[in-house]
């Protein structure tokens, strides 16, 4: 019985492991560098794992929606990758501080300029972005994955509410409400090149090397709870044999 109580303990830290490790944590995703808020300009990373252990990442192409077309997107140069931005023609101009924009960025593609993403690295692209739009919760950026081994994996299914989380799902961005501070730096974020769309350093190098290694520390940590509470159950169960046998 003690035996099989060990076993139990073991297998449910195993499968915690095994969870943490899951291809869920291997999805191509977009998280913003602070908040999103709704009707302002926000720094995104486009996340891009390498999922295989044969073959490196070597492209990477986000496609924006058509549907909440942006005035504003600046992708920021990564070492290594070549960007090309392409536009597309509005069926409606919009209008961005008193001046009427025609086109609006409809793909971004990051091509490798020399190994691309090694099996067991990540990488991330950032994009600067806006105005997001102000009646939506949500933006669907489609993506597209190329291997070196000319493999092709399509991030692209649109996740439908109560149902299971798709095989590919589609990185989604979640905008936060908007407010006054969103706003002011909505102004300061467009000011001289607002409807440009060629590649622009950003000045968030720091945060982007933090942002980098946020997910390896959370799964550490998780997996080091989990072989903790193993450990205190081993210990209990080891106290009780001791005492029964002394006894």
């Amino acid at each position: 019985m003690k035996a099989s109580r060990l076993a139990a303990a073991a297998a449910v830290a195993g499968s915690a492991v095994l969870l943490l490790c899951s291809p869920a944590f291997a999805h191509v995703s977009v998280q913003p560098e602070g908040t999103a808020a709704k009707g302002g300009y926000a720094v995104v990373n486009f996340r891009v794992p390498n999922e295989r252990d044969n073959a490196s990442t070597t492209q990477l192409e986000v496609n924006f929606p058509a549907d909440a077309p942006l005035s504003s997107v600046m992708p920021q140069k990564v070492d290594g990758w070549k960007i090309t931005v392409t536009k597309s023609k509005l069926a409606k101009p919009l209008e961005v501080h008193g001046r009427q924009i025609s086109e609006a960025v409809s793909k971004v593609t990051w091509t490798a300029e020399d190994k691309g993403i090694e099996p067991g690295f990540i990488e991330q692209f950032p994009v600067s972005l806006g105005a997001l739009p102000e009646n939506a919760d949500q933006m669907v950026f489609k993506a597209i994955q190329t291997y070196s081994n000319k493999e092709v994996v399509r991030w692209i299914e649109v996740q439908k509410e109560g149902a299971e989380e798709p095989e590919n799902p589609a990185p989604v961005l979640a905008l936060s409400a908007a407010d006054d501070h969103a706003h002011g730096s909505s102004a300061a974020a467009s000011s001289g090149k607002s409807g440009d769309a060629e590649p622009a350093a950003a000045t968030t190098e720091a945060s982007d090397s933090s942002d980098g290694t946020d997910t390896t520390a959370r799964v550490l940590g998780v997996v080091g709870i989990v072989v903790g509470a193993a450990g205190v159950a081993y210990g209990v169960l080891a106290g009780r044999r001791r005492t029964t046998d002394a006894s």
